[in-house]
């Protein structure tokens, strides 16, 4: 069954995510590095992982996603494998990232964190979130669902049963 995995600690649209999960009868796992608190509602859970490490939250991610499922993060790398894994990804701001642009994200990413290093340019961190991305976000991931949805009724040898 489709489920839709959400990197937690930073995330700005959890509530987001469960009205939308409630809708299309999904589940829902919460992943974070400390407790926070999630809206309790059915098909919702939160697993708090209690390593130090510095990906632990995107190594536990990786290893439970499954072709088909929902990886919600801003964290490219971890879209990188939810992608390679066969999950559809998706940024809080609704960016949508697949194999086509996912690549690309990642090298443009790897490129500014090295020239950040070495003080060749100066970051200030993602923008403010805006209402413009909560709204592009819902979209975003209504539009993921219904695609994962249609395509799950078209498998070949399936009866429609």
């Amino acid at each position: 069954m489709l489920e839709i995995y959400v990197d937690a600690d930073a995330c700005p649209v959890k509530q987001e995510v469960i009205r939308v999960a409630k809708r299309h009868f999904l589940n829902v796992t919460f992943v974070s590095n400390s407790p926070m608190r999630i809206p309790d509602s059915e098909g919702t859970k939160q697993v708090v992982v209690e390593s130090r490490q510095l990906d632990a939250v995107d190594d536990w991610i990786a290893e439970h996603v499954s072709k088909d499922d929902i990886v919600i993060t801003a964290d490219i790398p971890l879209a990188y494998r939810g992608v390679k894994a066969g999950a559809q990804a998706l940024s809080p701001s609704g960016e949508i990232f697949t194999e086509d642009n996912i690549g690309q994200l990642l090298a443009v990413r790897d490129l500014m964190s090295s020239l950040r290093d070495t003080g060749t340019v100066m970051g200030g961190g993602p923008p403010p979130f805006q209402k413009q991305d909560r709204s592009r976000f819902l979209h975003s991931l209504d539009q993921i669902i219904q695609n994962l949805k249609r395509r799950q009724l078209l498998k070949p040898g399936d009866s429609g049963q």
